[in-house]
């Protein structure tokens, strides 16, 4: 009997290792399952060089069940492949950054210094010294360094001393109208004569003479007074990716205190005619806000920063001044009528416009009246050039011989001599405006003369021009005409360009 016992009892000790070596095998084997099931998940999160042998799963973790007496080591589990629907991660090498101190100078092609660059980062702006020099403290991406008549130069983080070489770039643009913009045909035409001739450049209606919007924007207040026309461009954004990618440098015209919509719709920023009480209209019959309204300064500037937003490279502001036309003794400003007032009131807008318009990365430029390059006062419309370069990067005189119709001095009708009526206004504004980083880059006249005696203005007459504003110094010029069709044989050919 007690060999019996003695047997059974046995047997159950035999059984008894048996089960918990199963038991032990099982947890093992269970293990290893779960990391040989994750490791895919596990390689996915490391970046893996390219032809590199899969990666082989970590050891399984030590545990109460692995550390038992009866321990079997299990084979070691096949090389596990990444889960092919995860894509393999090049390694990143780590973002460059600025220094703590970034100093710089700003030089020519020739080398020489280059006083009052700007330099814009972060939504700053700072001008370089005399010498060309510069100082950043603790800049963040890029920086840009600008100047009137030069190229824009983007600067991505390096650790050395920077010195920057901007290349001259005079801007000849043609003129596309607020409905010419729109119409394909008509815009195709003029680029395809930029892309031949030496235009290098476009201005386009971005608010048009009656205040209209080209594009749908996000300005407020341009969507409380709904200012939008017939000709708003639904595929703004693909249009100036065109421009870009054919090298196009791009102005956008903002008429700026002629504007139809804001004032009527609101009277409390139009010039109020006495006699109705309603808003004061032209002989166009055209609205006008009140240029001492520093409302209606904020709404202009942003638009111009809109469109910077949208890609152009420059904010150009027309219509910057007071009405010359209509009955103006019956006009009423918010504040009195005279020099002493119309002077501050049009350079305050230009300085507030460059202030903040500056800091984004664009520049800015005003279309003047002609005669404002021979009279000494402020033309009666707030515009004399001693008060308004200094708040400019281009100064943009109507230098149209039609224009001037009193004649300039020596020449009683200008339209005989266009070259010569060019040259003189862009020489007088360059002198008035020394000391000033301004540039002058003037309108030229491309359709028939209306003043005059009607003569259709074709290669003579607009080859004249094109030669007295180079030969007086003006950096580029620019094309007007009201039907966006443009005197080709005037121009030289890209080739020409490139061959001198």
């Amino acid at each position: 009997m007690h060999d019996l016992l003695a047997r059974l009892l046995t047997h159950r000790r035999i059984l008894s290792v048996l089960v918990s070596i199963s038991v032990a095998v099982t947890a093992v084997a269970v293990g290893y399952g779960v990391l040989v099931s994750r490791a895919p998940r596990a390689l996915a999160r490391q970046p893996q060089a390219v032809g590199a042998a899969a990666a082989t799963p970590p050891a399984a973790p030590t545990s109460a069940e692995s550390a038992s007496p009866a321990t079997m080591t299990p084979p070691a589990p096949a090389p596990t492949a990444p889960d092919a629907s995860v894509a393999p991660v090049a390694p990143q090498a780590p973002e460059a950054t600025w220094p703590e101190r970034v100093t710089g100078r700003v030089v020519d092609a020739q080398k020489r210094p280059l006083a009052r660059a700007s330099v814009v980062h972060d939504g700053k702006e700072i001008f370089t010294e005399a010498d060309g020099t510069f100082t950043l403290t603790k800049p963040t991406g890029a920086v840009l360094v600008k100047l009137p008549g030069y190229e824009k130069v983007t600067l991505s983080p390096r650790p050395e001393a920077l010195e920057v070489v901007l290349k001259t770039q005079p801007i000849k643009a043609a003129y596309l109208t607020y409905y010419g913009v729109m119409d394909r045909g008509i815009r195709t035409r003029v680029l395809d004569l930029v892309g031949k001739t030496e235009l290098n450049a476009v201005v386009i209606d971005v608010k048009g003479d009656r205040g209209w919007l080209l594009y749908r924007s996000e300005v407020p207040l341009v969507n409380t007074i709904n200012a939008y026309g017939p000709a708003t461009i639904k595929e703004f954004d693909p249009m100036m990716a065109d421009l870009k990618a054919r090298g196009i440098y791009t102005i956008a015209r903002i008429v700026t205190m002629k504007d139809n919509i804001l004032a009527t719709a609101r009277p409390d920023l139009a010039i109020i005619d006495t006699r109705t009480g309603k808003p004061w209209i032209d002989n166009e019959k055209l609205a006008w806000v009140d240029p001492f309204r520093e409302e209606v300064w904020a709404y202009n500037i942003a638009i111009g920063q809109e469109a910077i937003r949208r890609g152009f490279d420059e904010v150009q502001f027309d219509y910057v001044r007071f009405p010359t036309d209509g009955k103006l003794g019956a006009a009423r400003y918010s504040k009195p009528n005279s020099k002493e007032t119309r002077l501050p009131a049009i350079a305050g807008f230009l300085a507030r416009a460059r202030r903040e318009l500056g800091a984004s990365g664009a520049f800015v430029g005003a279309d003047l009246f002609g005669y404002t390059a021979f009279n000494e006062n402020d033309t009666d419309i707030g515009q004399r050039i001693e008060e308004i370069a200094p708040h400019l990067d281009y100064i943009c005189p109507m230098v149209y011989p039609s224009g001037y119709h009193k004649g300039i001095p020596g020449h009683a009708n200008p339209v005989l001599v266009p070259g010569k009526v060019v040259h003189e206004s862009v020489r007088l504004i360059r002198k008035r405006a020394t000391g000033t980083v301004a540039q002058v880059r003037p309108w030229l006249q491309d359709f028939k003369d209306y003043a005059f005696d009607r003569r259709i203005f074709g290669v003579t007459e607009v080859t004249a021009q094109i030669r007295g504003s180079e030969e007086a110094g003006g950096s580029g010029w620019m094309l007007w005409n009201p039907r966006n069709d443009y005197t080709a044989a005037a121009l030289r050919a890209k080739g020409a360009l490139v061959a001198r």
